[in-house]
């Protein structure tokens, strides 16, 4: 396996422009944790919505450099836009972009949030099976649930320039990596058996096998992984990124880790416990983790749990 170089990070903030949940009153705001303000002109008329997807906002900065990423777009056409206007971002600072897979609730803001990024020919890297037609869910027979896929020539017309990739892919000069397909080698971590794909009128069993994560490295700490959905499995793409970049510590596991639902319920006390032997200093589950499976993780690493929210910014320092 050959590895990737990734750059060392004096300070990491992830700021999150989409979430499954909000409490704007919630008041706890620490070094790490910066939750949105609920206000505009000193008066409570500020919202910050929540909604069942994703998107985050991600700058390395080392001495007085700072580059800046997109990672993943939400759901809705206009949520994680309007959470960015909310929360004052400016989204020109972006300068490459990521897509985690092709699930709508990842890649449904796209237009909108390429509009308020302003750019043309911006590289979007993604897996090339992001784009697989005729994807559905099949919760129980008969009952068919359409899935839409991104279309090449709508993302290019908003102006991004696509990157396909399979492998491991440096961005931002080795800032971040974007992990490509990652392999599944636990023995829980089986993928999503209610999703399918249509192929020359076949019904064939959807592995997601493009779902991936990006993977950054804070000075003197270790890895900081942010996943979409973690199709592939969490602890799959743990152990894959530290395979890739060589570094063994862990200092954050953050993302959507796909827990909920009664399909997943029972790997939760499996993934717990093997996150526990990979000892994160923080695991900050989002959107798909589902609530049992976040209580999980408090209940087992009170220390290292963080709960995230839509508006949150987390800071990481070396």
């Amino acid at each position: 396996m050959d590895r990737f170089k990734v750059n060392e990070i004096d300070k990491i903030e992830i700021l999150t422009l989409e979430d499954n949940y909000i409490d704007i009153a919630s008041g706890d705001n620490s070094a790490i944790v910066s939750r949105p303000a609920p206000l505009k002109d000193m008066q409570l008329a500020n919202s910050i919505l929540a909604e069942h997807g994703f998107s985050a906002l991600v700058s390395c900065t080392t001495k007085d450099r700072t580059r800046t990423m997109l990672f993943d777009f939400g759901f809705s056409r206009d949520i994680a836009a309007r959470n960015a206007d909310a929360l004052n971002v400016d989204l020109a600072e972006v300068e490459t972009a990521v897509l985690s897979h092709g699930h709508i609730d990842h890649f449904g803001g796209l237009t909108e949030m390429a509009a308020k990024i302003g750019k043309r020919g911006l590289e979007l890297v993604v897996h090339p099976a992001a784009f697989k037609p005729n994807r559905y869910l099949l919760p129980v027979p008969g009952f068919k649930i359409g899935m839409p896929s991104p279309e090449k020539g709508k993302i290019e017309e908003a102006g991004f320039r696509i990157v396909e990739t399979k492998e491991p892919y440096s961005l931002l000069d080795e800032d971040v990596l974007f992990l490509g397909e990652i392999p599944r080698r636990t023995s829980f971590e089986k993928g999503m058996p209610t999703a399918f794909y249509e192929e020359n009128g076949k019904e064939i069993w959807d592995a997601i096998e493009e779902d991936t994560a990006i993977a950054m490295n804070i000075r003197g700490k270790g890895l900081v992984i942010l996943s979409g959905c973690a199709h592939s499995g969490i602890i799959n793409t743990v152990k894959y990124a530290q395979e890739v970049t060589g570094i063994n510590k862990v200092h954050v596991v953050m993302g959507g880790f796909h827990l909920t639902g009664p399909v997943f319920e029972p790997i939760i006390n499996d993934t717990v416990k093997s996150m526990k032997e990979i000892r994160p200093d923080y695991v900050i589950p989002t959107h798909c983790t589902g609530r049992k499976a976040a209580l999980a993780f408090e209940k087992a690493m009170p220390d290292q749990f963080i709960l995230n929210m839509s508006g949150t910014k987390l800071t990481f320092v070396a």
